[in-house]
């Protein structure tokens, strides 16, 4: 981990003695952007899964493809990243933007340092913003104002949840209930994008257990593993692309796989679905 994080000095807003889910991840990359209770997280996990660095890669690695494929494939010109964290290398509008300078990236957070550091990354950038919203409370980013004036409802959006929805607390069916929302609201021929942790119900479920125990039990206090079954239950009334929700590093990865996944690896899926 790094010996000097750049976060060391305390934006406002921010309490330094209580884990956020965006530094928890940039300290899982290696980042700097974190503290040390952000870090006792990532120390906590890598009790159960030494290589628990590999969820955060493979997510962003899951990410980066996604997002290619939506907007090379799909012609996607206009995209909704909730929950979208510190930014690092290959942000969602950088992947997208590659496709099309124009395309349109809404990003949704409520983490103080991360709209610091994004409002500064993006000020230059005309077709990229920044929103503070809670993306566990669907109509509050489906009505602002921001949303509304950049994205058009009116024709096909990009919707992601990457690494989100597992830190979800509160009832066990609320994640499929706020995707429904978030799918309703969304016209015909959008794509929604989501990974998760899993459990992959095989030998390898005992460390997906074990790394949520230490999630949840740790400052952070989320981060649930679900089935495939319950993560397919997250894109209901979509249409899921080939090869479905599977492991995020077997999602048309950009090469053979030359060496075995590693524990972590097991316990993290994507999928990405199209509305009819």
């Amino acid at each position: 981990m790094p010996d000097a994080p750049r976060a060391a000095r305390v934006p406002v807003g921010v309490d330094p003695n209580r884990a956020s889910i965006a530094r928890v991840y940039d300290a899982f990359l290696g980042g700097t952007d974190n503290y040390e209770i952000d870090r006792e997280v990532f120390r906590r996990v890598a009790q159960a899964a030494p290589e628990a660095r590999d969820l955060a890669i493979d997510n962003r690695g899951f990410l980066i493809r996604a997002c290619r494929f939506l907007a090379s494939r799909a012609g996607i010109k206009q995209f909704l990243d909730c929950g979208s964290g510190l930014p690092t290398a290959e942000n969602v509008h950088q992947v997208v933007q590659r496709a099309d300078p124009e395309t349109r990236v809404v990003y949704v957070d409520n983490d103080p340092v991360v709209l610091a550091h994004g409002r500064a990354l993006l000020e230059e950038n005309a077709y990229t913003h920044f929103v503070s919203a809670d993306i566990f409370e669907p109509q509050e980013v489906l009505e602002n104002p921001v949303v509304r004036k950049h994205l058009d409802f009116s024709e096909p959006i990009g919707f992601l949840q990457f690494g989100t929805l597992h830190h979800f607390e509160g009832p066990k069916d609320g994640p499929a209930e706020l995707m429904k929302t978030y799918i309703d609201a969304l016209p015909t021929g959008s794509y929604v994008a989501i990974s998760h942790f899993l459990d992959p119900e095989n030998q390898f479920s005992s460390v997906a257990r074990h790394m949520e125990e230490h999630f949840r039990g740790s400052p952070m206090g989320s981060g649930t593993f679900r089935t495939k079954n319950e993560i397919v239950e997250l894109f209901d009334g979509l249409d899921l692309i080939e090869p479905g929700v599977t492991k995020c590093a077997e999602w048309w990865p950009d090469g053979p796989q030359l060496t075995p996944l590693s524990q972590a690896q097991e316990c993290i899926a994507g999928g990405v679905g199209v509305k009819r």
